[in-house]
């Protein structure tokens, strides 16, 4: 036995920390104890072709103990198709060996060898997990026989050609922990019935988020207590409102109040052996629209196995007489099964055996994401793994016209994997793609490296421009592959392009760093959106994405878009003319939390996590700002004093207070200012709220409690310098201030407790004339003082007593941009000790650092096996767009990996507009009208082309023309050139970046003098 280890410093056993800076988005998918057991798992990698390196990348990425690689084959030419860590100058050498070098590099916490030895039956059981990557069955049939009576899980997947398969056996008796990965729901109950069984009844303004036989427990029931802290019981489902528990009689009278909790429970699960799932197979299904194709290919397999087995080699490209042979090996296997297809499907497993040979670039990362996340899941126990075959194909990608085995003679270039099976023509479409990739973050790096190796701009004609205004930070080394810890603080595109010319050097990258919108227009204009052949995004927001979504339809251009959370992504295909774009059916906006309830009457941890944030801007940043604004700009007290009343004040009581009083020129003024916050904020306007609201308050409209239902009745925190969060809270907020200041900060807890006896802290006296609005509905800010004197007069006065900043010159605070990536600038540690005091105050369970910076930080959570299957599954849509594929031949894509769950969908036709019973239009379409024409003679166009009477014609927001219009400013402008018209209207130059304005206009039909509803008008003034 022998082996070549490639170790970095950093390798370490089980005991290590999770290191958060650099798993940060994924912990937020699988949780610090499920990331504890992987770095405690070893797993054996057998089979280093396009399939294999993918899974390693994967697994290395996401953090596993190590990964033992084996693969003995010398490197060809044709491995390079999907293989990202083989070259030219490996070709001869093996596989493994070739690559253990860069896909050690991809992680030092992973220990990384390539076993060169035998497979003694010793080595394979050493391991947690044995995966295959494209091996025979009789091998896959000998591993799994060890593996199954001891428990090790195995994992067979394969790649051939536009089809796939996994299986998976983890052993009998397999716990899974965590079967979908979802938080616990809660819910507030309204009843509980003293029956057999008890029925739990909530509001009906929710619906209950539980199903039949999910257990739950109670907290906080008044009255029925006998129900708080016990153990988990199972509950009946009633209604989307009620559900059953047990008998309730003996228990104690429900009062009011109390939470429904969801309990998470482990779920034991039998796998059958890989000889008995040969016979009797269940099928996961993949694409519900070819539902019997699963039966089928498990046939196939098992016969291109077969045909592997008698020729030592599998069937040749488009070869006829090798798939005839194939059909016919197919055809006995199933008439020896058990259970019997009816039919062999002639045509789909000559397919099979038409690109056997062939490995692409999109499949294996699909299916190599797929196999990485069971992995995780056989070392965890969280997610239901796969039970037990998924077979996947994506035969739409093949070109309409046969194939003959001249059209896929192997070229002997680094292409031929993928050529063998879409044709030599279509790979030569490939290379000459110009393609614009927006985002080289985790999607845009997967995508990059499968164009690189797919051939994308490799032509003559081809290129492949990216941009990204990002730099690489360290929490993305985890899971955006093409990044190492050298290049951090690198532009994320240029390192991106400089590593996949490192993987194909034939590859024609342009990287920019500009952002798309509409202040790059003159960047990204109209010559370099026409000289494209489509776009694909990699974006992370909404905005960005609608904003592109535009610009292809503007240009016509096709979208590839896509999108992840955690361990969930989604896919969508725009093509001009055939489809809906993005924009007809984007997700709703996300509900915010309503500010009552977040300044008021918290009842969730995430209410007071954002209400910290939100507290940290106006401290830190809004403050300071507005400081400098008022110091810098001599106009700034003119527009302030135009504002509304509260406003205006709020702002220049702000200003006086940070320039006069609560200026901080020492840093024990610092420690005061944030020990008076926390009374403020922790005890003063708790005793505030509870002089408005009391206790024991009854509603005087429902005669219920006020502190009843989701309104939890706070108690005010008296300050204890030994408790860690009260001191945590003063240490974070001084030091923050003192950062305002631009004074010295201290983090050593003696000096705090030193300056902390000395402050003194005025009693407080609640107001009597403080309004508290208790919902949304009412009127008014949240809270607001009943007023004494006039506004403006306060204002004045208050303006007065500032300090006039001639007196301040060049004096400036120093903002805080809130940064959650940096563990040592006391943001999150404000932030989780201002939320965690307040959840104090109304007894809500407090959360740690990881969740607060999660909240507070909107972070993503993300993993690279999702990342790598939805990367996938867009660049197979790609070989479909290029060959003008029709609409039936596309997928929209929607996968959770953790269920594990895979949807596919034709995508959407655009909705059409009515014009006239033989004219329909929908958003692909506009009026196109160009040459330097006068208005009257573009309101003749549309008279004389489409009958269609003109009514009102604008550009933007200025109107060119109307009917109502007066008659000497018409005649005017009716005889004037357009082009002029729109600059004299609009009081803007046309532009010199492109030849086109969009306008629109208001249009009746001749005919029937009905308004018509008509696409929008492309005014080309400008003839290049």
């Amino acid at each position: 036995m022998s082996s070549m280890e490639v170790d970095a410093p950093g390798s370490t056993g089980s005991g290590v920390e999770i290191d958060e800076s650099l798993y940060s988005r994924q912990l937020y998918v699988l949780g610090h104890e499920t990331m504890k057991k992987m770095a405690a798992s070893s797993i054996l990698l057998i089979g280093l072709k396009g399939l294999g390196v993918e899974i390693a990348k994967d697994l290395i990425l996401t953090g596993v103990k190590s990964v033992t690689l084996f693969d003995n084959t010398p490197t060809t030419i044709f491995d390079l198709s999907a293989q990202f860590y083989l070259t030219e100058k490996d070709v001869g050498k093996p596989r493994s060996v070739a690559s253990v070098a860069k896909l050690a590099d991809l992680n030092s916490y992973v220990e990384v060898k390539a076993h060169t030895g035998e497979l003694t039956d010793e080595f394979i059981t050493s391991f947690k997990v044995v995966v295959l990557a494209g091996q025979r069955l009789d091998l896959a049939l000998r591993i799994n026989a060890l593996c199954h009576p001891a428990k090790i899980p195995f994992i067979f997947a394969d790649t051939r050609g536009v089809f796939a398969n996994i299986f998976c056996d983890f052993g009998e008796g397999f716990t899974v922990v965590d079967q979908n990965g979802e938080n616990p729901s809660s819910i507030l109950v309204s009843s509980i019935s003293n029956e057999n069984p008890g029925i739990v009844s909530v509001s009906d303004e929710h619906r209950l988020p539980f199903e039949d036989g999910d257990y739950i427990t109670f907290t906080e029931v008044q009255g029925m207590t006998e129900l708080n802290d016990s153990a988990p019981r199972p509950i009946k489902m009633l209604s989307p409102y009620t559900f059953s528990i047990e008998d309730t009689t003996g228990y104690s009278k429900y009062k009011q109040g109390g939470y429904a909790v969801q309990v998470k429970m482990p779920k034991t699960v039998n796998f059958k052996s890989m000889q008995e799932s040969l016979a009797a197979p269940e099928f996961l299904i993949a694409d519900f629209a070819k539902f019997e194709s699963p039966g089928q290919l498990h046939v196939g397999w098992q016969a291109l196995d077969a045909f592997q087995a008698q020729h030592n080699r599998l069937p040749r490209p488009r070869d006829e007489a090798d798939a005839v042979e194939l059909v016919a090996l197919a055809t006995t296997i199933n008439g020896q099964a058990a259970n019997k297809l009816e039919k062999i499907d002639n045509k789909l497993l000559k397919l099979l055996a038409f690109g056997a040979v062939g490995e692409l670039a999109p499949m294996t990362a699909v299916v190599g994401g797929i196999a990485s996340q069971e992995v995780l899941k056989a070392v965890s126990g969280k997610y239901a793994p796969i039970q037990q075959w998924l077979y996947y194909d994506a035969v739409e990608i093949l070109p309409a016209t046969e194939l003959t085995a001249a059209d896929v003679q192997p070229a002997g270039t680094r292409y031929d994997g993928q050529s063998t099976v879409v044709g030599n023509a279509l790979q030569d479409k490939i290379r000459n793609l110009n393609l614009f990739l927006v985002g080289a973050g985790a999607i845009g790096c997967e995508v990059l490296k499968i164009f690189a190796l797919m051939g994308v701009g490799t032509g003559a004609n081809g290129q492949i421009q990216v941009t990204d205004m990002d730099t690489i930070e360290k929490s993305n080394l985890s899971r955006q592959f093409l990044f190492r810890t050298k290049d951090i603080e690198k532009l994320k595109s240029e390192t991106a392009a400089a590593a996949v010319q490192q993987m194909n050097p034939d590859v024609r990258v342009k990287a920019y760093s500009s952002r798309v919108g509409a202040e790059t227009e003159n960047f990204f204009n109209q010559k370099f959106y026409e000289a494209l052949d489509g776009v694909c995004n990699a974006l992370d927001n909404v905005e960005a994405r609608m904003y592109m979504d535009s610009q292809c339809v503007f240009y016509k251009k096709f979208l590839l878009e896509s999108g992840t959370l955690g361990t969930k992504g989604n896919t969508q295909v725009v093509v001009p003319f055939l489809t809906e774009s993005y924009a007809s059916s984007r997700d709703p906006p996300e509900k915010g939390i309503p500010l009552c309830t977040l300044h008021h009457f918290p009842n969730l941890i995430e209410h007071t996590i954002q209400w910290a944030r939100d507290i940290f801007e106006g401290l830190y940043r809004n403050q300071a700002e507005t400081v400098n604004s008022y110091l810098s700009n001599p106009g700034f007290i003119d527009s302030l004093a135009k504002q509304t009343g509260p406003t205006k004040l709020e702002t220049v009581s702000s200003i006086r207070s940070a320039l006069g009083e609560e200026r901080a020129t020492r840093f024990e003024q610092c420690i005061q200012w944030a020990r008076l916050k926390f009374e403020e904020y922790f005890n003063n306007n708790i005793q505030q709220l509870l002089y408005n609201f009391p206790v024991d308050m009854i509603n005087s409209q429902t005669g219920a409690p006020f502190w009843s239902g989701p309104k939890r009745a706070p108690k005010p925190l008296t300050f204890d310098a030994e408790n860690e969060e009260h001191l945590g809270f003063v240490i974070a907020a001084a030091n923050l201030r003192a950062e305002n200041y631009g004074l010295k900060g201290d983090r050593d807890p003696a000096v705090f407790k030193r300056v902390l006896p000395t402050i003194i802290v005025p009693d407080f006296t609640p107001k009597t004339n403080l309004k508290i609005k208790v919902n949304d509905n009412e009127q008014g800010p949240a809270q607001q003082e009943e007023k004494l004197e006039d506004d403006d007069v306060v204002f004045e006065r208050s303006v007065s007593q500032l300090p006039a900043a001639s007196q301040l010159a060049g004096y400036r605070m120093t903002p805080i941009e809130f940064e959650k990536d940096v563990d040592t600038n006391f943001h999150i540690d404000f932030i989780t000790a201002t939320a965690n005091l307040r959840a104090a105050n109304y007894s809500i369970a407090p959360a740690d650092k990881h969740k607060a910076k999660g909240i507070a930080g909107k972070i993503i959570p993300a993993m690279v096996t999702t990342t790598a299957v939805v990367s996938g599954l867009v660049c197979l849509e790609l070989l479909k767009i290029i060959q003008g594929k029709p609409i039936e031949a596309y997928k929209n894509g929607f996968i959770n990996l953790a269920l594990p769950f895979f949807g596919f969908s034709e995508p959407l036709a655009p909705p059409k507009t009515k014009v006239r019973d033989d004219w329909s239009w929908n958003l692909w379409d506009r009026f196109e009208v160009q040459g330097d024409i006068t208005l009257q003679q573009f309101i003749d166009y549309f008279k004389d082309k489409y009958q269609l009477e003109v009514t009102m014609v604008s550009c933007g927001v200025a109107m060119l023309y109307s009917f109502f219009m007066a008659k000497d400013k018409l005649a005017e402008r009716l005889n004037r050139k357009l082009s002029e018209v729109i600059e004299s209207v609009t009081k803007q130059p046309l532009p010199t970046t492109r030849d086109d304005v969009t306008m629109e206009i208001c249009a009746n039909r001749i005919e029937d003098d009905e308004e018509a509803e008509v696409p929008s008008v492309r005014y080309i003034f400008r003839q290049r």
